[in-house]
């Protein structure tokens, strides 16, 4: 019995790729995934961000090593891929966690700065379901978790681009999830609420917004970023073999708010 929980939920060995991984959600996910056993793929267009944190987990004794990796090319998606597969015969776990964000006001977004958020958000995703999802699909197993947003709808003011593009995220889940449903391949999005950054506090969050989003979060507090953990090991372990398309709320109740 005390092998219970051990056996639910195991991920020893297993090999991980997170992308936007130098970031301040995707590094807290990267360290819970090699606390838990996994080999992880440090992703990030950084390299020198992806080694930070490959160094947090090696002095914790995990193995980690940074890849470097341009989600909107997809060259760049299969070049990382033939590496890790070079390297350890398969990946097990996709964490699709790259992502930028812009507060321009909606009469003033360019086309180009909407076409940047679109393709980092919702391009990349898409690159890293078909690449690493293809390989996946030969193995015949494997989990692919994207990163959803509270923004995906309805959606937030002053994130317009992100907004749409999270939205989209949402919907390319299901999309994908129906798709490899019958191949061994789950795919799942993960929503989280509001975990500021310092550039979100500085770019984002006013006094008056900050109150705002507490008074229509019910626990009343900001998430930290390692109480997405729990969610992540769960759906990438076989503790959510019959889960696939759903979207995963860690938001302190956030969607479940009106009046």
């Amino acid at each position: 019995m005390s092998e219970y929980l051990n056996d639910l939920f195991n991920l020893k060995g297993k090999i991980a790729l997170l992308t936007g991984a130098g970031g301040h959600l995707v590094s807290e996910l990267s360290l819970g995934l090699a606390r838990a056993g996994c080999t992880v793929a440090v992703g990030d267009l950084r390299l020198h961000k992806a080694q930070a944190v490959v160094d947090k987990i090696t002095a914790l004794g995990g193995a980690a090593f940074p890849v470097e990796i341009d989600v909107v090319q997809k060259d760049s998606w299969q070049k990382a891929l033939d590496g890790i597969v070079a390297g350890h015969g398969r990946i097990d776990i996709l964490l699709n966690g790259a992502g930028i964000n812009a507060p321009t006001p909606f009469f003033e977004i360019t086309v180009e700065e909407w076409d940047r958020v679109m393709a980092t958000n919702l391009t990349g995703t898409l690159l890293g379901c078909q690449v690493v999802g293809a390989q996946m699909v030969k193995q015949e197993r494997g989990s692919i978790i994207n990163i959803s947003s509270a923004s995906a709808g309805p959606p937030l003011s002053k994130a317009f681009a992100y907004s749409v593009a999270k939205a989209g995220v949402k919907n390319l889940t299901q999309n994908v999830a129906r798709e490899l449903a019958m191949q061994g391949v789950r795919v799942n999005s993960l929503r989280p609420g509001f975990l500021p950054t310092e550039w979100n506090l500085k770019n984002f969050i006013t006094e008056e917004r900050k109150a705002a989003i507490l008074g229509h979060t019910p626990m009343k507090r900001f998430g930290e970023p390692s109480e997405l953990v729990g969610a992540v090991l769960w759906l990438a372990s076989d503790a959510a073999s019959f889960v696939t398309g759903a979207e995963i709320c860690v938001d302190g109740g956030f969607l479940a708010m009106t009046i």
